[in-house]
């Protein structure tokens, strides 16, 4: 008699089965970002100002996630996604419990205790900070157009705190998220835990994912697999091409397709000790001005840097 093999069965089989996520740690991502971008500051950044908030930023979150219990998704949610193939806490139609808007405001609260603040910086964070009593529906709608990644009607200034707020409730969420429940197949180029597009892919080192390249979730926190020399917008194994800076870091490229004209940033984590994909993003903006001399245009954003397309037309 033939058995049909459920779910996680192929996998227990083969112990060096690549495992398609990895789920976030509580207690390592924001902190461990925190450092991060305390290091890339360091590093004679031309933005390390912005960096070193950024790492505030960082370790504010790390204190909110430790203990944070949202509303993860209803099994009849759950069913769903697995009926249709979807991500189970899709960010753009996942129900948002209104209790983000107190993690945003505990977050501005303790940044806005840093003495070594911009100014500027400081009065983006506390005018956010009275609309979180005052205009909390202006902060929805906010919310709402950054998770379905629209830059149009927010505050670009405003926006790295929303998100950094939103980061906190759905990495919550994918910490608790039963990997069991994950559909089989979910839609490509996506999160498979929250729809949301990847800031940048790792190649780990260690263990089942040694030599492994991941996407990371710009939202969630959550990694996926795909296979190298992928084009990770469009799919396509052809054209797929890697550039660096000369003389630069060994560690840090940047993955082209001639497909799709876009490109996305690939760390190694051999070459660079500590990587985060969302710091290390952020404080390689010089490989983004040759890549976009050279033609191509990012497949998403940062989501600790936006800017106001209204301001750029």
């Amino acid at each position: 008699m033939q058995r049909i093999l459920q779910r996680g069965e192929i996998e227990s089989l083969d112990h060096t089965t690549i495992p398609r996520l990895r789920q976030p740690v509580r207690a390592a991502v924001f902190s461990d970002r925190a450092v991060r971008l305390q290091q890339l500051a360091a590093d004679n950044s031309p933005i390390a100002d912005y960096l070193l908030l950024m790492a505030q930023v960082a370790a504010a979150q790390s204190a909110l996630v430790a203990d944070l219990q949202v509303p993860g998704p209803q099994a009849e949610q759950v069913e769903q996604a697995q009926t249709h193939g979807m991500p189970p806490m899709q960010a753009n139609t996942h129900p948002r419990d209104a209790q983000w808007l107190t993690v945003l405001s505990d977050l501005l609260s303790t940044v806005l205790q840093a003495h070594e603040i911009p100014s500027a910086a400081r009065q983006v964070m506390q005018d956010l900070l009275e609309k979180t009593t005052q205009e909390p529906e202006t902060l929805e709608s906010w919310a709402d157009a950054l998770l379905a990644e629209r830059e149009d009607g927010v505050d670009a200034a405003s926006a790295p705190f929303v998100m950094a707020a939103l980061q906190v409730y759905w990495t919550a969420l994918a910490t608790d998220f039963n990997e069991a429940d994950l559909p089989v197949v979910t839609p490509q180029g996506v999160c498979p835990m929250c729809g949301s597009l990847p800031v940048a892919s790792i190649v780990h080192v260690g263990g089942q994912a040694d030599g492994c390249r991941y996407l990371c979730c710009s939202l969630c926190s959550t990694e996926w697999h795909l296979v190298r020399a992928t084009c990770s917008h469009c799919q396509s194994t052809k054209d797929v091409a890697l550039h660096s800076i000369e003389d630069g870091p060994e560690g840090i490229k940047a993955e082209s397709c001639d497909t799709c004209q876009t490109y996305r940033k690939i760390f190694y984590q051999e070459k660079v000790l500590g990587v985060d994909a969302v710091a290390d993003d952020l404080g390689s903006l010089m490989l983004d001005m040759l890549m976009g001399e050279a033609g191509y245009t990012r497949s998403s954003g940062n989501p600790l840097l936006w800017q106001d397309t209204q301001a750029d037309a």
